[in-house]
């Protein structure tokens, strides 16, 4: 997108765009995903298609900055250097963060729209009632609202399904609001009670154990003790 309005600001600029990935994901879209709302092989496109025309694409991964030198190295082993450098880090998954989280995860009824939205649905599909919970990590995420959403369309399947009365569904955040827009968090609070959602602040997961189906959650409210919930 920068090296895209750059070029249209500037034609005869010369740009460089280092990208390692043969395919681009629209990843705002697995949250829809995970639902069966949309397809997941419309969310994939040949990162070719989006380098804009005039723009040098570098197919290697950047691994190293040398901001004296105005360089940057790569995982390959070449050095590249540059006038400007806009630097697009992203997030990098860490699931080992979780106790018990990386062997659980995408197998069995442990998923993550962030990993393998596809398994969400097969999870969702298999669901029959009992506690559905849905919850986040302490650290930052791709999109703060990915975990909300598929609690809302997650509860409203179940309700098509005849399973939402016979179905705890739980959204367990380290946060200590729904949202942080006042107007938003009035309208997201009315879904949660139109589903009968049991929505829990200050609740951080620091354990998952898939054998036995239990999540185990640190309290992270300043006024209580660092308790810990089953």
């Amino acid at each position: 997108m920068v090296a895209a309005q750059l070029k249209k600001a500037n034609a005869g600029l010369s740009i460089g765009l280092i990208e390692p990935a043969e395919t681009h994901y629209y990843q705002p879209a697995w949250t829809l995903v995970g639902a069966n709302a949309y397809p997941y092989e419309k969310t994939a496109r040949p990162m070719a298609s989006l380098i804009p025309k005039g723009v040098d694409w570098i197919k290697e991964y950047a691994e190293q900055f040398e901001p004296d030198n105005n360089a940057i190295k790569t995982k390959e082993g070449n050095t590249y250097t540059y006038d400007y450098l806009v630097a697009a880090l992203g997030i990098k998954l860490d699931p080992s963060l979780i106790e018990g989280l990386p062997q659980a995860l995408d197998k069995g009824v442990v998923c993550s729209n962030y990993t393998d939205p596809k398994h969400t649905w097969h999870v969702l599909q298999n669901f029959k009632g009992g506690n559905a919970v849905f919850t986040q990590p302490t650290t930052p995420i791709k999109c703060g609202g990915a975990p909300q959403k598929i609690c809302y369309l997650a509860s409203d399947y179940f309700r098509k399904e005849g399973i939402l009365d016979k179905t705890n569904v739980v959204f367990a955040t380290p946060g200590t609001v729904i949202f942080g827009v006042p107007q938003v968090a009035k309208t997201l609070m009315k879904v949660i009670h139109r589903y009968g959602i049991h929505f829990k602040p200050f609740y951080a997961p620091v354990k998952i154990d898939a054998e036995k189906r239990e999540v185990t959650f640190k309290s992270v409210n300043p006024e209580e003790n660092n308790c810990l919930v089953n």
